[in-house]
């Protein structure tokens, strides 16, 4: 059995050879087709990838809670009417909420207030604009942070608000050049902050910064939030200086006195709850949604996000054009097969004689068909060589011209090539079999 597959091998190799153009025309399809599928999932992988990436830096168990400023709506009557309906009156997100939700909400294992101020480092004749966050010690753990060098913040300059801080990685590049950081002074704002750690370079994509709405973390400066609250900002506490820019008119470019936008009052930007199990996500957030509305008498003043759920829906709609993709370009490999098969009739009909020769000196039908069948299954199978390392250039391409990831997988090799080779024998059977049901005295007698 064995010796008759390699003989026909060698007849459906010898009869490729023979017509290489042909040959190569009719594998065109396949060829296209295995590459099409081949770069469309690579990007579809890519894509997954990207997904994964934003899902690890949102926190795969965590729930965010972002302030809302509220907006005031009404009919244009008399601002004075005591029948006038009334906003009730809320604090904000407050350190007050976090602690609240540590030691209420059960399923939680830790809470990190954020407050972020845009000010400006200054350090030896050098400038930049800059974030100073102000954070607990939980949230490097939460947002999957590491140290390059130095150490975290300890219990005891959170409690004492002391001036010290965490830099970033092209913070350290731009004011510490050729010295080590660690002991160091910046001046953030008005005050000059000790470095006690810095932080690993963490790359973020700029869709990542785009889709999740995050910032690059390389150029932040960290603090502790008591520091930050104390020694920086607290939107919590109202000041004269808060108070008389209130009462000031504000006017527009028409010189027209407009009323002024509604201010900040949330003493938090961010609050980051972490969840001790995925399953319990969910019913944390709505808890913690129930809660707060309570603490903010009635005042819808936040919103509760859930990045799970966000970044999962997003992958399935990733996952639902992949599907999309893949079937379309799976239309190539129907197209090749096709002509295959359209070709291998032709051939039939070309080999009439040598049909009738083989069958003469004693080849059986099945002989002949396995032999039109090889030759079918070795061009897709050539064809499918081919579209592989084709597919694996056009992936390359893209990334390189595009900035799109593509990621090449084993999987999505081995699928479109196995496809292509099932195209092969599906679309070669049928000449195969026409070829095997000529008659041998006709066959000889045919011109």
């Amino acid at each position: 059995m064995l010796d008759k597959f390699s003989y026909n091998l060698r007849i459906a190799v010898e009869a490729i050879a023979g017509n290489k153009l042909r040959s190569l025309l009719t594998s065109l399809g396949i060829i296209f087709g295995v590459a099409s599928v081949i770069a469309m999932l690579a990007i579809g992988k890519g894509a997954e990838q990207e997904i994964l990436a934003q899902m690890k830096l949102l926190g795969v168990n965590n729930v965010i809670i972002r302030p809302v400023v509220m907006q005031e709506e009404g009919e244009v009557g008399d601002e004075e009417d005591p029948q006038a309906e009334r906003i009730p009156f809320s604090p904000g997100l407050t350190l007050a909420d976090a602690e609240s939700i540590a030691e209420i909400v059960p399923g939680v294992e830790a809470v990190s207030p954020e407050v972020v101020v845009e000010t400006q480092a200054v350090r030896a004749g050098l400038r930049r604009s800059m974030k100073l966050v102000g954070v607990d010690a939980p949230y490097f753990e939460d947002s999957d942070f590491n140290l390059a060098e130095g150490a975290w913040f300890s219990e005891e300059q959170i409690r004492n608000s002391a001036p010290v801080a965490i830099i970033g990685q092209k913070i350290k590049t731009r004011f510490f050049t050729g010295e080590d950081p660690l002991g160091a002074r910046i001046k953030c704002g008005n005050l000059w902050l000790t470095v006690v750690g810095v932080l690993e370079e963490r790359a973020v994509s700029q869709a990542s910064i785009e889709a999740l709405g995050i910032r690059d973390y390389n150029y932040d400066v960290y603090t502790p939030i008591t520091t930050m609250l104390l020694r920086f900002e607290d939107r919590a506490r109202v000041t004269t200086q808060d108070v008389e820019q209130a009462n000031q008119p504000q006017q527009n470019e028409n010189g027209n006195v407009i009323q002024a936008a509604p201010a900040n009052y949330h003493q938090l930007d961010q609050l980051v709850v972490r969840v001790a199990s995925s399953d319990l996500v969910a019913t944390v957030a709505e808890v913690v949604n129930r809660m707060l509305k309570r603490r903010h008498y009635g005042v819808v003043d936040f919103e509760v996000v859930v990045p799970e759920q966000l970044l999962q829906q997003e992958r399935r709609t990733q996952n639902i054009f992949n599907v999309v993709l893949a079937a379309i370009a799976s239309i190539s490999l129907v197209v090749g097969g096709i002509g295959i098969m359209n070709i291998m009739l032709a051939s039939v009909l070309e080999r009439t004689r040598e049909i009738g020769v083989r069958r003469a000196i004693g080849a059986t039908r099945r002989d002949v068909t396995l032999q039109f069948l090889i030759e079918a299954i070795t061009i897709s199978v050539s064809g499918g060589l081919l579209g592989v390392l084709l597919g694996a250039t056009l992936s390359l391409i893209i990334e390189a011209t595009t900035g799109i990831e593509t990621v090449i997988s084993f999987v999505a090799v081995a699928l479109a090539f196995f496809v292509s080779v099932g195209v092969g024998l599906v679309f070669g059977l049928l000449p195969a079999r026409r070829a095997s049901e000529h008659d041998p005295v006709v066959a000889l007698r045919y011109e």
